[in-house]
């Protein structure tokens, strides 16, 4: 066989309800020059027969097994024995459009300078309510690295999924790793930071399954705490290194940057923005809560944003704009 250009990395667990499928998805791929590594972490059901006989099938198949490691562990083996110069995620429960890893590839060739691409998402699957739905709407909306990059503490804005990396992007930034939470939006941050590029492509290309089991929705790595400490991380590593003449505040003291407040630890908000009269001029967690023409002039602050209301985003950034605010430069949305 020729040296693929695209590395699949598939790891599963007991999925013999769907592992067929995705599996499936792959092989119907118009790209021709792929190679599919599957990675059984530990099944127990008939899941390894599948992907023994898609296997047998197809030689651009290949199967490794281990005891029960977890999903960092099972990436970095496929990672290890992957000849491709991209990396592409597959997930056992989803399903990848004909045309999702041509039109990723055609993409990344065209410009060298993208490093990680992903594609717009279809939610599919019985727990798909309106919160997903909503960041369905968010995620299809990033398109360009700008686009991407002012949302990128929001959350983790390329399904992971979807992902197609470029193998050098990759290794620069040291690939997957288990910190104790989201390792796809670890690895986005750790990419942003070595200054890698990213988009996504304009199109639907792949379904994305909410099933009950799934690993995002049952692990601790994966709830809002350890989200909050990765974005927290990588904040200290990015926008919080600022000059010491330079203060840092937090906007919003509702629900959602409440919790930031009591999480904060070094370091701490100057202050707090809020704009509900009753919380101007009390202290939440020990730190002040002022208004937001209280916010010190564009360039002698930074603020954080951690307000949850829908519309919330846009709102602010029309308050910001013609008081000579920059986003990115002065401000930053977290939440």
């Amino acid at each position: 066989m020729n040296t693929p250009a695209v590395s699949v990395l598939l790891p599963f667990r007991d999925a013999k309800e769907t592992l067929g499928v995705a599996i499936a998805s792959i092989r119907a791929q118009t790209l021709a020059g792929w190679e599919l590594l599957l990675v059984d972490d530990g099944s127990r059901d008939e899941s390894s027969s599948i992907a023994q006989h898609h296997a047998s099938e197809d030689k651009r198949i290949r199967v490794f097994r281990h005891d029960p490691s977890g999903i960092v562990v099972a990436l970095r083996l496929a990672q290890r024995e992957a000849q491709g110069r991209y990396l592409a995620r597959m997930d056992a429960d989803d399903v990848s459009l004909p045309t999702r890893l041509e039109q990723q590839f055609r993409m990344m060739e065209d410009d060298q300078r993208l490093g990680l691409t992903g594609a717009q998402v279809r939610m599919a699957g019985p727990r798909v309510g309106s919160g997903r739905k909503r960041y369905e709407t968010w995620l299809n909306g990033l398109r360009s690295h700008d686009a991407i990059i002012r949302d990128l503490f929001v959350e983790c804005p390329i399904a992971h999924p979807a992902f197609m990396i470029r193998r050098d992007a990759h290794d620069k930034a040291g690939g997957y790793l288990d910190n104790g939470w989201a390792e796809d939006y670890d690895l986005v941050m750790r990419l942003w930071l070595v200054g890698v590029r990213f988009a996504n492509v304009d199109r639907v290309l792949l379904e994305w399954k909410e099933q009950p089991g799934r690993l995002s929705m049952r692990d601790v790595r994966y709830s809002p705490e350890r989200f909050r400490a990765l974005k927290r991380h990588y904040l200290t590593r990015s926008y919080l290194r600022q000059p010491a003449k330079r203060t840092f505040t937090q906007w919003g003291a509702g629900e959602v940057g409440k919790l930031w407040l009591r999480e904060w630890s070094a370091p701490t908000p100057a202050a707090v923005v809020d704009i509900n009269p009753r919380k101007i001029g009390r202290t939440i967690h020990g730190i002040p809560v002022i208004a937001p023409d209280e916010l010190p002039p564009p360039g002698r602050a930074f603020t954080v944003v951690a307000v949850g209301a829908p519309g919330a985003r846009d709102e602010i950034r029309e308050w910001m704009a013609p008081r000579g605010y920059v986003e990115l430069e002065d401000y930053l949305f977290i939440a």
